[in-house]
């Protein structure tokens, strides 16, 4: 009985000593299940980047028509290629393939105009991406110039700016002045057979409220730090960008240039633009007595 418990015994140490080598040495059984996975293990980091997509959105914090004693809509521009806005044309994740990857998906709807009232079909949008034209192609075997149709897809290099609309307001209830963006518009230029600008105007209106949601998802790049965790909106609401006015509310709805259109009024629509910009920096300021 005594040599049967021995045995045991030894038959047991062994099972240990085997089993402890093999978690030791990250040794494990091979089968085709674990095969498969291994192979989609591989990922370019060092961890899983969960804290953006997982986090929790925050709506806006609802406002009162009776708390609000004063308010102005304002028309801006982003111009990408300025350096505080390189993050717009960042080539992995550019903010125009944002706006076409979520129009495309149909997780939320591209207008129009900006008053957000005539909502395009994918159809209107897919002519807007895709552009068809005909070329001449030399045919080796018939001597003879043919007319191909060719086809492009638009690039987000070609969308170097962004037309922003936005509502300045002043909430009694906070005593403060805030801005809330109301919609993004990308600036397309049209261009003539010798590559000249004719003009620029918005492909399409989105209204932000909407693309907020999907913006508090997307990770923005930080040239300072490769994992921080901001995001698109957060770049938008913290107004994290360089941009300059080119419109703001009145009774002849008239932008900048079409009141500052002569050849020498180049100045004066700039100093008009930091005149608004400064009038609203100060709007809140000049309301206190001290």
């Amino acid at each position: 009985m005594s040599n049967f418990r021995i045995s045991l015994l030894v038959v047991f140490l062994v099972a240990s000593v085997s089993w402890t080598l093999r978690a030791q040495t990250g040794e494990e059984e091979m089968t085709e299940s674990s095969i498969l996975d291994d192979t989609t293990g591989y990922m370019d980091d060092i961890v899983d980047r969960n804290l953006v997509p997982e986090q929790r959105f925050l709506s806006y914090e609802p406002i009162r028509e009776s708390d609000i004693t004063w308010q102005k809509r304002i028309w801006r521009v982003i111009d990408v290629r300025e350096k505080m806005n390189l993050p717009f044309m960042y080539p992995n994740r550019a903010f125009f393939a944002i706006l076409i990857d979520a129009a495309s998906k149909g997780d939320m709807k591209i207008f129009k105009e900006e008053d957000f009232k005539k909502p395009m079909t994918g159809e209107q949008l897919d002519k807007l991406l895709h552009s068809t034209d005909t070329t001449s192609v030399w045919n080796p075997e018939t001597y003879l110039e043919e007319l191909k149709i060719v086809t492009s897809d638009i690039d987000y290099k070609d969308i170097q700016s962004f037309r922003v609309k936005e509502m300045w307001y002043f909430d009694k209830e906070s005593s403060r002045l805030n801005v809330r963006i109301l919609g993004i518009a990308p600036i397309k230029d049209e261009k003539d057979d010798a590559g000249n600008i004719k003009y620029s105007g918005p492909m399409f209106w989105i209204y932000y409220p909407e693309l907020r949601k999907i913006l508090s998802k997307e990770r923005v790049f930080n040239d300072k730090n490769d994992i921080s965790p901001g995001t698109w909106a957060d770049v938008m609401d913290g107004r994290f960008f360089s941009s300059y006015i080119i419109k703001s509310s009145n009774v002849q709805d008239l932008r900048l240039n079409d009141i500052f259109k002569g050849e020498n009024d180049g100045v004066k629509l700039l100093l008009e633009s930091e005149r608004i910009k400064n009038e609203l920096l100060n709007f809140e300021h000049d309301l206190w007595v001290y």
